[in-house]
């Protein structure tokens, strides 16, 4: 071996390295123009929507076990569910969770940013993959996600739902909504993410998010890093648009209309999406749920309270 082959000669590690991202990316860049699901067992893949918007998807665990799907919160990325997704995998089970349009590694599209866009998103994944007897996870925005998937395309392809710190029925306070948030709250997270929207996202994750805020709070700047990470990585129109669609969406049509089994699961010390006007009052308007009530969790509790969450989590799939 001479020097220009040698690996250790830094032309030759550099063109090694340049091959193998080539290498990495020219897959991703089929399935993208195609619009194709990936293959079994691969870590990751992409579809186009019908209005050319391109969804990253993760597809983990084994082709052959029942599909449960994630759909995650805002700012977020389908990143913030991998304590689940690997843990339920590990199980056995299909972990699908894609990246919201304008999130994460998905395209920034400058419309479409709302509710409905994110369900006909879900649907088509679910198609593209051809899902079925699915469980649906939404975490947050996703829970908003997952009901209005139902109310508008049914639950054909579903066997179970699970609302974790979800959005619904409604975040907003209206004269019919008398427990949700004023206006003014959501006002000023827009105003925020005008301003300064890394110093926002910083202070949420800091913050109220996982309960770091709270006397005796163990913080972990890991998962601030991550929070941020994820927020910044998403397009600020989208992310933006988004603010409207988890607050001022009503979604008590769609959870009416909701009639598999849902485990709906919330802290109690929720600083984001309080369970009175969220958890509790979703129990009430879906027939066949039951509520989990996690003393003393804050609002990210899939990562504060991951371990509980995974064996609730598969407990209710296997039930």
């Amino acid at each position: 071996m001479n020097h220009e082959t040698s690996p250790t000669n830094p032309r030759r590690r550099h063109a090694l390295v340049g091959a193998a991202a080539a290498a990495a990316v020219v897959p991703m860049a089929g399935a993208a123009t195609k619009g194709t699901a990936g293959r079994a067992g691969a870590p990751a893949g992409s579809i186009v929507t019908r209005d050319g918007v391109t969804l990253y998807y993760k597809d983990w665990g084994p082709r052959n076990g029942q599909p449960v799907v994630f759909s995650h919160g805002w700012p977020l990325s389908s990143d913030s569910w991998e304590s689940q997704m690997i843990f339920l995998a590990s199980q056995g089970y299909r972990c699908i969770a894609h990246d919201r349009r304008g999130h994460g590694r998905s395209s920034q599209p400058w419309d479409g940013n709302d509710m409905d866009h994110y369900a006909d998103d879900l649907a088509q994944v679910l198609d593209a993959l051809d899902v079925k007897n699915a469980v649906l996870v939404g975490f947050s925005t996703g829970g908003g996600e997952v009901a209005r998937y139902i109310g508008r395309h049914g639950s054909k392809r579903v066997a179970k739902a699970v609302l974790v710190a979800a959005v619904p029925p409604l975040m907003l306070k209206t004269a019919a909504n008398p427990g949700g948030l004023p206006m003014s709250v959501f006002d000023g997270i827009r105003a925020g993410s005008l301003a300064d929207r890394s110093q926002l996202y910083f202070d949420i994750a800091s913050g109220p998010f996982y309960g770091f805020n709270r006397p005796g709070a163990k913080v972990s700047q890991g998962l601030i890093n991550a929070w941020w990470a994820q927020g910044m990585q998403g397009g600020h129109k989208n992310t933006f648009d988004s603010i409207k669609a988890f607050s001022e969406t009503d979604f008590t049509q769609d959870l009416k209309k909701i009639t598999v089994p849902t485990l709906i699961v919330h802290g109690d010390d929720d600083q984001i999406v309080p369970i009175d006007a969220a958890g509790k009052a979703s129990a009430k308007l879906i027939k066949n749920s039951t509520l989990l009530v996690y003393p003393g969790a804050p609002h990210g509790l899939t990562d504060t309270h991951k371990d509980k969450l995974n064996a609730d989590l598969l407990a209710f799939i296997k039930a």
